[in-house]
């Protein structure tokens, strides 16, 4: 009986044993930091991972991520320096440097991301209240994120807490901003359209008249060429006539006649008001074309 209690006593001393044991041990991951505290004490940080141990019952182990850590910022309002309104949507990285700091000062990493979200904003109303819209949107971003990183960077630097990076996400002007915008915008796109509508009219016009312009005096030009040219015939043909009347005044006499029957006898149209004695008729009398006078004799 005295050997079945002792048995008992020593199989709960066992079990006891073995929770103590395994309540002395615990394990730090890669990823982690351990925070040893004793009755609400910290004493000890390990940094190293392994099998590590602590007194059973008293000590307590916090564990701390030591990776880089993400802190999603709510979209905040800031105002420019050129008084323009942005809607600015920022987000920061950041990694626990100091595990006994960041426990006496925030404790966990919620309260820190709250308690960093409040120093980001305040940094990006700081440094983006200093900068133009444009500055912000495109030219200098870059620079002006490295200031809001070391600004937080040395705030942060009390919780134990190294701010690695900080970003903008977007930034944009409120709803009511943008859509005033888009339409000065339009506006203005259509006052460059017009004015380049103008500008074309303008343009097509003053080719219109050079080419107008152009186009008179090469008509010009060959109205002239061609006077000078149908001169130049009729000056060639009379002295042809002449050379022609000279050599044969008679043949010269009746060419013309024939021609000058031709003109003035046309077709249904006779009519001619004249003395019978005329020259004009004096090939119908007379085919060697002499005077009435002449021919009779």
């Amino acid at each position: 009986m005295k050997l079945g209690i002792a048995g008992g006593v020593l199989a709960v001393l066992a079990v006891i044993a073995a929770i103590v044991g395994y309540s002395s041990l615990f394990t730090v991951y890669q990823t982690r930091l351990a925070l040893v505290v004793r009755l609400g004490q910290p004493v000890k940080i390990v940094t190293e991972p392994g099998l590590n141990f602590k007194l059973p019952l008293i000590d307590s182990v916090i564990y701390v991520d030591k990776r880089i850590l993400d802190l999603e910022n709510a979209a905040a309002e800031v105002i420019a320096s050129d008084q323009k309104r942005l809607v600015v949507d920022a987000f920061a990285r950041y990694r626990i440097n100091n595990a006994l700091l960041f426990y006496q000062s925030v404790g966990t990493v919620d309260a820190a991301n709250s308690r960093l979200s409040t120093l980001l904003n305040a940094a990006l109303r700081r440094v983006l209240g200093e900068a133009t819209l444009t500055h912000v949107v495109r030219d200098d971003r870059a620079a002006l994120m490295a200031r809001v990183r070391e600004q937080v960077d040395r705030e942060a630097a009390a919780f134990g807490i190294t701010v690695v990076d900080v970003r903008i996400r977007r930034a944009d002007l409120p709803a009511e901003n943008s859509q005033a915008v888009f339409e000065r915008m339009k506006s203005e796109r259509k006052r460059e359209a017009t004015e380049f509508r103008a500008q074309g009219s303008q343009r097509a016009q003053e080719i219109r008249a050079r080419a107008d312009r152009d186009i008179t005096v090469i008509i010009a030009d060959a109205q002239s060429k061609g006077d000078t040219m149908r001169g130049e015939g009729e000056a060639e043909r009379n002295r042809i006539f002449a050379e022609a009347f000279g050599k044969d005044p008679d043949f010269f006499a009746f060419y013309r006649s024939m021609q000058a029957y031709e003109s003035g006898l046309r077709h249904n149209d006779t009519r001619m008001v004249l003395k019978p004695d005329s020259d004009f008729f004096r090939y119908f009398a007379d085919p060697a074309g002499r005077p009435r006078e002449d021919a009779k004799k």
